[in-house]
C-alpha cells in the first residue's frame, strides 16, 4: 500500500515582518524602505466629499478607472488590493498549486518566498550577483527553471538593492517563461522612483506577465493601502473572486482618498523626488568615504544593500543598542553578509543616522 503524499509544512508567519513591526523603529531609523508619510492636509479633499461605504465589490469603478489610466491598461485588467504584499499573494495563489515549482530571485523580499511557501510550492532560486550590481543574469534563470515551473518572481526596482531591470531583459525573461509554460510576476512597487524615466509597466510586454504595485513606497501614501495587480482579464477576475476569502470589501474612505491621490500624483511625485534627491546625495557621499562595506552608489530608488566584512547580525544589534540606529540584517533577504539601508524619512534624522552608522562601523569589533 502506498502512503499518502507528504505535504510540506507551511510557514504561517513572516519573520521579517515581525522584526519590522517590533525591532525596526529606533531614534534613527535607516531600516525603512519608502518615503515618509505624505501630509494628509496637502490632499485637496474635504471631509464632506468622503463616505464610509460605497459600491466596492469587485473593484470600485472610479478607482479601477484611475488605476487603469495610470498604468495604461483596460480597467478589466486591474485588481485593486490592500497593498503590494496582498497583491503578490493573490497573484501567486491564482497561478500556483501545491507541488508546482516557483522560481524566485535571490536575494529578494522575504514575503515573496514566504507566500510561495505558504502556497506549498517548491521554491527554486536564481542568484542576482553583488558583483554585477544585482543585475538579472538570464543564464542563471535558464539554469534554474524546470518543466514544472509555473511562475518566475522578481522585483523591479530590485528589493533590496534598487537595481533596475530594463525591458530588453524582461522580454527575454518572458521568452524563457513562455517556453516553460510559466508566467512572470514583477513586483514594481519601487519602479516609480525613476520618476520621469519610469518605463511602461512590464504588463505591456506580454500576457505571461503579471504586475503588482501600490502607492505605498514611492509616494508616502502607505496608510491608504492602495495596491493593485495588472493581469489579463480572466486572470484578474479570478484574483478578485479569490480575494473574497481575505479582503472581501475594502475600506471605501481609503478608496476615495486614493482616487484623489491618483489625480494629483505629479504633485506628490515632485514632493517625493525632492526628498530622495537630497538624501541620495547624502547617501552617496557616505558610501564614497565608508570603510568595511562595499556598495555601488545609488542611482534611483529608496534602498541599497551593502556587503560588510563583519558579522552583520551582531552589528545590527550593536548599532541599535549603542547608537539608537537601525538597519535591516541581510539574512531576511537571504544574504547574511549584507544589510539593507533605506532613505526617504526625515532628512535631518537621516543625516544623523548616517553619521552614527559610520561611527558604529568604524568602532565595531
Amino acid at each position: 500500500m502506498t502512503g499518502a503524499p507528504v505535504i510540506p509544512e507551511r510557514k504561517l508567519f513572516s519573520p521579517y515582518m515581525y522584526w519590522a513591526k517590533t525591532q525596526q523603529r529606533s531614534r534613527y531609523t535607516l531600516a525603512t524602505s519608502g518615503i515618509q508619510h505624505f501630509p494628509l492636509s496637502r490632499l485637496p479633499v474635504r471631509l464632506d466629499e468622503l463616505a464610509i461605504s460605497g459600491p466596492s465589490y469587485y473593484g470600485y469603478p472610479p478607482l479601477q478607472e484611475a488605476l487603469a489610466k495610470k498604468n495604461g491598461v483596460d480597467p478589466q485588467c486591474v485588481v485593486a488590493t490592500i497593498g503590494t504584499s496582498m497583491a503578490n499573494f493573490l497573484a501567486m495563489a491564482a497561478v500556483v498549486a501545491p507541488g508546482d515549482d516557483v522560481l524566485i530571485e535571490s536575494p529578494t523580499y522575504e514575503l515573496l518566498t514566504d507566500a510561495a511557501g505558504f502556497l506549498q510550492a517548491n521554491i527554486h532560486r536564481f542568484p542576482r550577483h553583488f558583483e554585477s550590481g544585482f543585475a538579472i543574469d538570464l543564464k542563471e534563470v535558464e539554469r534554474a527553471i524546470t518543466p514544472r515551473t509555473k511562475l518566475i518572481a522578481i522585483t523591479n526596482l530590485h528589493n533590496p538593492s534598487s537595481n533596475f531591470t530594463p525591458n530588453e531583459t524582461l522580454r527575454c525573461l518572458g521568452d524563457i517563461a513562455r517556453g516553460a509554460g510559466a508566467r512572470v510576476l514583477v513586483d514594481e512597487v519601487y519602479l516609480d522612483a525613476l520618476f520621469e524615466k519610469t518605463p511602461r509597466s512590464a504588463v505591456h510586454l506580454g500576457s505571461e506577465f503579471i504586475v503588482t504595485s501600490s502607492l505605498t513606497k514611492v509616494y508616502g501614501l502607505s496608510g491608504l493601502r492602495c495596491g493593485w495587480i495588472l493581469a489579463e482579464p480572466d486572470l484578474a477576475q479570478r484574483m478578485f473572486r479569490m480575494n473574497d476569502l481575505f479582503g472581501s470589501i475594502p475600506a471605501h474612505t481609503a478608496e476615495l482618498l486614493s482616487i484623489v491621490a491618483l489625480h494629483h500624483l505629479p504633485e506628490i511625485a515632485a514632493w517625493s523626488k525632492d526628498i530622495l534627491s537630497t538624501q541620495t546625495a547624502l547617501l552617496n557621499s557616505f558610501l564614497a568615504a565608508a570603510v568595511r562595506i562595499r556598495c555601488r552608489p545609488l542611482e534611483a530608488g529608496t534602498v541599497i544593500f551593502p556587503e560588510a566584512d563583519f558579522d552583520v547580525e551582531a552589528f545590527a544589534q550593536y548599532l541599535r543598542d549603542q547608537y539608537e540606529t537601525t538597519v535591516v540584517p541581510g539574512h531576511f533577504f537571504g544574504a547574511p553578509s549584507h544589510f539593507r539601508l533605506g532613505i526617504g524619512g526625515d532628512t535631518e534624522m537621516f543625516r544623523e543616522g548616517l553619521r552614527r552608522l559610520d561611527e558604529g562601523i568604524r568602532r565595531f569589533g
